[in-house]
């Protein structure tokens, strides 16, 4: 069986044809490579000059081997544009496999357009609440909250109206009133040293909101990604250190401090980023909100 170990040289597009060919992928053609190209799930060729003429542009190693790891995990999501982690994930934890010109593009086509970045932003209203929601929560809070955490997600900008409807929305989640009303007592998740509060959950989905938004205005160029990786870096450094005693704290929480999986890795890539881009944009920003 061809793998992406057998390859040790740079090539030509029709050599990567060829490796898509050998490992079974038939139906891998030129079109689908520049569309792949264009959507940034694999990087552009560079072009070789000789003194008369010029030869095919070359794909790098990485790159041929990644085409490979792409079409392996094609069969494992539902639309094209989730294998835009793939990109994203090395680009975000490795240097010399994929460079920021591919992963700009590779982040505009997994937060997409449209009916995908509605996917999206439901994809984590969803998530937040699996972590967040009690169990005494009502259909209709959890609707609510799905629903006001979406909208914010796929770019519709919070006033000062809509923190009040966000903060009511986590807070009937988080602290049902049958459960909290009565004591007064404030909901706290996870560890001492980063507990997750209905304030907490606030300025998750602020910095949500403002990376989606500012992506789909088409403002986020590859300096600011490239400030995300860095902080994402350094703050992953730290959160490995402590990782075990957190766990310990966690309580309920404990499955979220595990070592994930090199496919949850994956997975979770943009939505990583995402949250990072979010909270450096929201912090260097003015905090005054229009009305």
């Amino acid at each position: 069986m061809y793998t992406w170990q057998d390859i040790t040289e740079p090539g030509t597009i029709d050599e990567l044809i060829a490796d898509a060919h050998a490992a079974g992928y038939s139906e891998m053609n030129e079109r689908l490579i520049h569309s792949w190209i264009a959507k940034g799930l694999l990087d552009q060729p560079l072009l070789r000059t000789l003194r008369r003429g010029s030869q095919k542009a070359e794909h790098s190693v990485n790159q041929r081997r990644l085409l490979l790891l792409l079409l392996d995990k094609r069969s494992q999501v539902a639309h094209l544009s989730a294998l835009a982690q793939v990109p994203l994930a090395m680009w975000l934890w490795w240097d010399g496999y994929v460079p920021t010109r591919q992963a700009q593009r590779a982040w505009g086509t997994w937060v997409g357009r449209g009916r995908r970045s509605k996917e999206v932003a439901r994809e984590g209203a969803v998530g937040l609440l699996e972590q967040v929601g009690h169990q005494l929560a009502t259909p209709t809070a959890r609707a609510r909250f799905v629903r006001i955490i979406a909208e914010l997600g796929n770019g519709k900008a919070l006033t000062v109206r809509g923190r009040a409807e966000l903060l009511d929305a986590v807070r009937d989640v988080m602290e049902p009133e049958s459960v909290f009303a009565a004591s007064g007592l404030v909901r706290a998740l996870g560890p001492a040293q980063t507990p997750m509060t209905v304030e907490t959950v606030i300025g998750y989905v602020e910095a949500l909101s403002i990376a989606l938004g500012r992506t789909l205005d088409g403002k986020v160029g590859g300096a600011l990604l490239e400030r995300a990786r860095a902080v994402h870096r350094a703050s992953t450094a730290d959160y490995l250190a402590q990782r075990g005693d957190l766990a310990a704290e966690a309580g309920g929480l404990a499955d979220l401090f595990r070592e994930p999986t090199l496919q949850e890795q994956f997975d979770q890539a943009g939505r990583q980023l995402l949250l990072v881009l979010g909270m450096h944009l929201l912090h260097r920003r003015p905090q005054a909100h229009p009305v």
